[in-house]
């Protein structure tokens, strides 16, 4: 009979082949690609296993355990097994040329090519979800002329500037928040050039005293014009999320958003198909009334992630009209439940991508001799 010390060897190399092995659903690979893996103890009678995953677990985490303890179950027999789940949010590699915010990890930012899709609607949840994960999230309104996140998160008044400079952000629902549409009337209108729209959006990305963020999602504006290229050049943007319809004529312009993240080399995390499915609020019959899997073509085409498809539901619509999104309505919903596996999936996604160190690495400067020195 082989001494405990080999039988003990033998149940570590299995143990730690279905830790490596093991698919997470969010991530889209498995773990020991991922890297989450930081620890591993095994002897007659138990099993510790610790990994920290780079994107926030917080209502996830029940779950995840209970999938890797039924995984291990089978090889660990009667041991104990200890399973030390953690997580921390890195800041992860932006555009060249464009430096990292100090207060913000990573910028997400959400378009669509097209108006009408439901991309504020989207954006507003995912950060409110990224939030109920456990993340620190900043929401910037960047749809200068049609603001929107200013009615559906409830803001109302101006933000602070106490010293006549810098914005502190709105804090709805614990969100971090900012919005042009804070500082003018509802009703009036931005009738400005494309400049101006430019240094609105980098005054209030870099005049906001943003608080450490793990996250700050970017609702972008429709299309790909000068919003659009003044984030690609000057805001350092970590990842994208593009919001469609199924329909074609949607699709027609969330290509050109996917090819235009493409050209200024910002990594798209993937694709929402808003409106999938029509729900009736009488009979809960489903219907595709704008056609179905579009999204899910784009994906396929473009090798990107469907992050999930959305139902045209009018509580949607109802709670985000009345300032409170159905993330915050109704956070155990069954709606509320597809939000918060599209926020996963988007921040596992970017979980996965290169880390940025420009905030870690020293700074090397080389000076010449003193003048006179031989």
């Amino acid at each position: 009979m082989p001494p405990i010390e080999e039988l003990e060897l033998s149940n570590e190399a299995q143990i730690r082949s279905i830790l490596e092995t093991y698919q997470d659903p969010y991530l889209g690979c498995a773990l020991g690609a991922a890297g989450v893996i930081r620890g591993l103890s095994v002897d007659a009678c138990s099993i510790t296993a610790s990994l920290e995953f780079g994107f926030p677990l917080g209502r996830y985490e029940p779950q995840l355990r209970t999938a890797l303890e039924q995984a291990l179950r089978g090889e660990a027999g009667a041991c104990a097994i200890d399973l030390q789940l953690s997580w921390s949010v890195q800041a992860r590699g932006v555009q060249k040329g464009v430096q990292r915010h100090p207060a913000v990890k990573n910028v997400i930012a959400v378009a669509s090519g097209k108006g009408g899709v439901g991309k504020s609607t989207v954006a507003v949840n995912l950060a409110l979800s990224l939030q109920a994960q456990g993340a620190r999230v900043g929401m910037l309104d960047a749809d200068i002329y049609g603001p929107s996140q200013p009615r559906m998160l409830g803001m109302q008044g101006k933000p602070d500037s106490s010293d006549g400079k810098t914005f502190a952000p709105m804090r709805p629902y614990g969100l971090q928040a900012i919005s042009i549409g804070l500082m003018v009337d509802e009703e009036t209108p931005m009738i400005w050039r494309g400049p101006m729209v430019s240094q609105a959006l980098q005054q209030l990305m870099f005049q906001t005293r943003w608080e450490q963020l793990d996250y700050l999602i970017i609702d972008l504006p429709p299309g790909t014009g000068d919003i659009q290229l003044t984030l690609s050049q000057r805001v350092p943007v970590s990842g994208a999320v593009i919001v469609t319809t199924p329909q074609d004529i949607a699709l027609l312009d969330a290509r050109k958003a996917f090819r235009m993240f493409q050209k200024v080399e910002v990594p798209v995390l993937g694709v929402v198909e808003n409106m999938s499915l029509h729900i009736c609020s009488q009979c809960g019959h489903a219907e595709p009334v704008f056609g179905h899997g579009g999204a899910g073509r784009m994906a396929r085409d473009y090798g990107i992630e469907l992050l999930g498809e959305l139902p045209l539901d009018i509580r949607i619509r109802e709670q985000a009209d009345s300032g409170k999104p159905t993330v915050a309505a109704d956070p155990e919903g069954q709606l509320s439940e597809i939000y918060h596996a599209i926020a996963l999936k988007t921040a596992a996604r970017l979980s996965l991508r290169p880390k940025d160190y420009s905030g870690i690495m020293p700074k090397v400067v080389v000076q010449g001799e003193p003048a006179g020195k031989s």
